[in-house]
């Protein structure tokens, strides 16, 4: 009867964790260049339960019991690529990647340190001193890894390779760059990407496309419906549980007592 409690225990934590990811990509279904992530889970090893030390097989007699399998763990959560839709938005320095790599940012983190971050958000613009910069000041890099500066008192005009023109003459090349295995990419924030060690990068093949902004590949619809199952899980876990707790408090109060 503990073995039913552990059990209903472990896929109370199961689907948890799965609300925790469906309600994040809920409240990330405008962010621009938001990945959806998911969870997988997996049942415990089987383990062969044997009789030892009993008297009713005999104290030095091993007695097997059968295969129990003690619930659900956890399992890796992973991050779906697919490509977002596009919103238009006629702004130059809004930028879109339409196929697979990411921009390059120039991260700076609280303690003053710089590290490159690769991000599907092209939500850019042009600081004071006309560098191109992210939303939250970080720089975009160009195919050098060098930073984007230009001049703020020019039109520009941006190609589907990242080039920018002004006055008709090329002044800079946006960096777009790929991963052979994104399994070697670790999330950070919301739209961060840090490749971990054996990440190995490959030559992109993601077209710039200005004006536009890729949104979240979150379907609000199928979120829902998945928030829903995980519920009526949780629910049937919970019922479980509480079962087993009335069944174990009529074994400690009734049965067995003296008349």
């Amino acid at each position: 009867m503990l073995k039913g409690l552990y059990t209903a225990y472990t896929g109370l934590v199961n689907e948890q964790n799965r609300m925790d990811i469906m309600t994040n990509n809920l409240a990330n279904a405008s962010t621009v260049g938001y990945k959806k992530e998911g969870s997988t889970s997996q049942s415990f090893d089987d383990i062969l339960t044997v009789k030892i030390k009993d008297a009713s097989v005999g104290v030095t007699t091993v007695q097997r019991t059968g295969i129990n399998n003690p619930g659900v763990k956890i399992g890796e959560n992973y991050t779906d690529y697919t490509q977002g839709s596009f919103r238009n938005t006629g702004n130059t320095y809004d930028l879109a990647l339409a196929g697979e790599g990411f921009f390059a940012v120039e991260f700076t983190n609280k303690a003053g340190e710089t590290s490159t971050r690769y991000t599907r958000a092209g939500q850019f613009t042009l600081n004071k001193d006309g560098f191109l910069v992210t939303q939250d000041g970080d720089y975009v890099l160009d195919t050098q890894n060098r930073r984007i500066q230009l001049d703020t008192l020019k039109e520009a005009a941006i190609d589907k390779s990242g080039r920018i023109s002004q006055n008709g003459q090329e002044v800079a090349q946006i960096g777009v760059f790929d991963f052979e295995d994104y399994n070697y990419l670790e999330k950070y924030a919301e739209t961060y990407y840090i490749p971990v060690e054996g990440a190995k990068f490959t030559e992109a093949d993601a077209e710039i496309h200005s004006g536009y902004l890729e949104m979240s590949n979150v379907s609000t619809v199928m979120e829902m419906v998945n928030l829903i199952s995980i519920t009526r899980a949780y629910e049937s876990n919970q019922k479980v549980m509480q079962t087993m707790d009335s069944s174990l408090e009529i074994a400690v109060t009734q049965l067995g007592r003296l008349r």
